[in-house]
């Protein structure tokens, strides 16, 4: 199925940019008519991914971050970050709540927030080579109000 609208984003993995990458994402996708409730789910689960690209992708180095937004049909998002950080070497075991290679200040529930709060979830990863997350998000149709 081909998307009906994009967008593409890159920034760098500053902590900084990931307020812009969650509103700038919850922006795009406010076209689809979101509820308060299901914007606020997709923010914070783009807010865990890029926290994820910046903490744990880049650790201590600085690198780009890459976002690409897809809608398609009439009621669903699909949001794809990316770095070409430090990879994940057991994706697995990583997606485990509580898992986390951040020390102790690192919860370990990006992944979990991240599938709870979207419909699907796919994560992608290559040791040295980076991390690609896919969520997709589907909307609920609502009555157009016309006036």
């Amino acid at each position: 199925m081909k998307p009906t609208n994009e967008m593409h984003l890159r920034f760098l993995s500053a902590s900084s940019n990931e307020a812009f990458a969650r509103t700038a994402v919850a922006a795009f996708a406010s076209q689809l008519d979101p509820t308060v409730d299901e914007l606020c789910d997709l923010r914070t689960a783009v807010s865990e991914a890029v926290t994820n690209c910046i903490v744990h992708g880049y650790r201590n180095t600085i690198g780009m971050v890459y976002i690409d937004c897809m809608i398609y049909g009439e009621h669903t998002i699909q949001v794809k970050i990316k770095d070409h950080g430090c990879g994940i070497e057991d994706v697995k075991q990583a997606m485990e709540p509580m898992f986390t290679t951040g020390g102790e200040e690192r919860a370990g529930l990006g992944f979990a927030v991240m599938q709870s709060f979207t419909d699907r979830l796919k994560v992608r990863s290559k040791v040295g080579k980076g991390t690609t997350v896919v969520m997709e998000k589907d909307f609920s149709p609502r009555p157009r109000h016309h006036g």
